[in-house]
C-alpha cells in the first residue's frame, strides 16, 4: 500500500448565486431548482420522501401554471411569448418530464409554499432553456413574477391537490370496479350452494354462498358511488383568491378564465368557489373525500375478516371455501397456507384509516384564514389512494378470483344444524321449536331427527319444513 496516496483535486462544478430574503446561496448553473427550493431541502429533511413521489401531484401543479398563463396571455398581462415558454415546460411536467427536480419533502411547514416555489423554479428555469437562455436569468422569467403571476401558494397549491386527489380517486373507483365485478363472478358461480348463515359467530338461518358474494359485491358497488360523489368536490377550486380569498394581486376576470384552460387541459370539471374566502381556508372536501376513503377501507376489512373465517382450517375451522395457495405459511409447521393476500390488504386499509385520522387532525388544527397543514392532508390521502388501487386489484386478482367452495362440507354444516328449528316457529310456536334446538344440540343429533321422535309434525311435513334449500329467500 502506498504510505503517500496521491490525492486528485475535486473538480469545479460551475455555479450560479440566487439572492431571497435570507442572502446569497450558490447552486449548480443549470439546475432547475432554485434558492427556495434549496432552503426547503435543508428545513424539511423530514421524511426522506420527495413531492415527485406522487406524480399526479407534480402533473396537477403544472396544469395549474399552464392555465394561469394560458388565462394571464388572454388577459393580456403576460407576454405571449413567456406565456409560451411556461405552457411547454408545464405540458413537459405534465408529461413525466422533469419530475426528479421536485426535491421538497412531502411533510414541510409553509401550507405548500415550499412545493409552488420549487414548482415555480423548475418551470421558470426550464422554460428560460426552451427560450434560449440559461438557468437562473430571472430578468427575462421569473418563478415568482411570471410563474406565479395574479397567484398564491394558497390559491395554487389546494387546486393542485385537488386536482391530483380527483386524479387518484378515478384510478381507484376502476380497481374497486374489478373487485366488485370478481365477487358477482363467484356469486354467481355459488349461487346454489347452500350454507349456513351466521350472526354473532353462532349459527343463524341458511342462505346461499352466493347470496354472500352477492352481498360483498353490493357494497363495495355503493362505496364506489360515496367515492363518486365525494369527487365532486374537490372541483370546486379557489384560484383568483390567492393569499386569503380577497383577490389582492389578482387580475380581474382571471379566476374564470384560469378554471376554464383547467378544465380543458385536465378534462377536470372545476369552477370557481363560490366564496373564494371561505374555499381558501376550507378542508371540507379533502374531509369528505377522507371519510368515503375510510369508509371503504372499513368494509375491506370486514370482506378480508369474513373471507379468512369462511376458509379457516382447513380441518379444524369452517373450511367452507378455498383460498388461492400462494406461499408456505410457516417455517416449522409443515403444510401450513396462511389467507396471506386478506392478510395484507387489511394491513393496507389499517394504513388508510390512519390516514384518516391524521386528515381530521390536520383539517380541525387551521386557523382563521387559512389551513397550513394541506401538506400532509395531500401526503395522506394520496397515499390512501395508491395503496387502495393496489390492494384492491390484488386482492380481486390473486384471491377472489380464485376461490372455490366446498358444497358438501357447506350443505353438511346447513342440514345439520339446530337452528333450522327456526322454520317449525310458525307451525308448532317458539316454545316448543326451542325445546326442540335445545335437545338437538345436547344430543349433537339433527334437529329433523328430534322433532321425528317428538312426532310434533307428520315425516313428510317435516322434511318439507326443514329443508335448507327451501329456506334460502327467494
Amino acid at each position: 500500500m502506498n504510505p503517500h496516496p496521491t490525492h486528485t483535486a475535486p473538480t469545479s462544478t460551475p455555479q450560479r448565486v440566487e439572492h431571497d430574503l435570507l442572502g446569497d446561496r450558490e447552486l449548480p448553473a443549470d439546475a432547475y431548482i432554485g434558492i427556495h427550493t434549496l432552503r426547503a431541502t435543508e428545513n424539511f429533511p423530514l421524511t426522506g420522501t420527495p413531492v415527485s413521489v406522487h406524480p399526479e401531484l407534480v402533473a396537477a401543479v403544472a396544469a395549474v401554471k399552464q392555465a394561469a398563463a394560458l388565462a394571464h396571455a388572454d388577459l393580456g398581462v403576460l407576454d405571449p411569448l413567456l406565456a409560451d415558454a411556461i405552457v411547454h415546460a408545464c405540458r413537459e411536467i405534465r408529461a413525466g418530464l422533469w419530475h426528479e427536480h421536485f426535491l421538497v419533502d412531502v411533510l414541510q411547514g409553509g401550507a405548500g409554499t415550499s412545493t409552488n416555489m420549487n414548482a415555480n423554479e423548475v418551470i421558470a428555469n426550464r422554460a428560460l432553456q426552451i427560450l434560449g437562455s440559461k438557468p437562473g436569468n430571472y430578468a427575462l422569467l421569473s418563478p415568482n413574477d411570471h410563474v406565479n403571476l395574479g397567484q398564491s401558494t394558497n390559491d395554487a397549491y389546494p387546486t393542485a391537490v385537488k386536482l391530483a386527489l380527483y386524479e387518484a380517486a378515478h384510478a381507484l373507483i376502476p380497481s374497486m370496479g374489478r373487485l366488485a365485478g370478481s365477487l358477482a363472478e363467484r356469486g354467481t358461480a355459488f349461487e346454489d350452494i347452500v350454507k349456513l348463515g351466521r350472526t354473532q359467530l353462532q349459527d343463524a338461518v341458511p342462505m346461499t354462498l352466493g347470496q354472500e358474494f352477492k352481498a360483498f359485491e353490493l357494497g363495495v358497488r355503493d362505496d364506489i358511488a360515496v367515492l363518486n360523489r365525494s369527487t365532486q368536490a374537490l372541483c370546486e377550486i379557489n384560484m383568483g383568491g390567492t393569499a386569503i380569498g380577497t383577490g389582492l394581486n389578482a387580475y380581474p376576470g382571471f379566476a374564470q378564465a384560469c378554471a376554464d384552460h383547467l378544465a380543458k387541459i385536465t378534462a377536470v370539471p372545476v369552477h370557481p368557489a363560490r366564496d373564494l374566502v371561505e374555499a381558501t381556508q376550507s378542508t371540507g372536501a379533502f374531509i369528505e373525500l377522507s371519510s368515503a376513503l375510510k369508509r371503504f377501507a372499513l368494509r375491506l376489512v370486514k370482506l378480508c375478516n369474513d373471507l379468512r373465517l369462511l376458509a379457516s382450517g382447513p380441518q379444524a375451522g369452517l373450511a367452507e371455501i378455498k383460498l388461492p395457495e400462494l406461499q408456505a405459511g410457516s417455517s416449522i409447521m409443515p403444510g401450513k397456507v396462511n389467507p396471506v393476500i386478506p392478510e395484507a390488504v387489511t394491513q393496507v386499509c389499517f394504513d388508510v384509516i390512519a390516514a384518516d385520522t391524521a386528515v381530521s387532525l390536520a383539517a380541525q388544527a387551521g386557523q382563521l384564514q387559512l389551513n397550513a397543514f394541506e401538506p400532509l392532508i395531500a401526503h395522506s390521502l394520496l397515499t390512501a389512494q395508491r395503496r387502495l388501487t393496489a390492494a384492491c386489484s390484488l386482492l380481486a386478482s390473486t384471491c377472489i378470483e380464485g376461490i372455490r367452495a366446498d358444497a358438501e362440507r357447506t350443505y353438511g354444516h346447513a342440514s345439520g344444524s339446530a337452528v333450522l328449528a327456526t322454520a317449525l316457529n310458525p307451525v308448532i310456536g317458539y316454545k316448543l321449536s326451542t325445546e326442540l334446538a335445545r335437545r338437538a344440540v345436547a344430543q349433537q343429533r339433527p334437529v329433523r331427527d328430534v322433532a321425528g321422535e317428538a312426532d310434533v309434525l307428520p315425516p313428510e311435513v317435516l322434511d318439507e319444513l326443514l329443508d335448507p334449500r327451501r329456506l334460502i329467500g327467494g
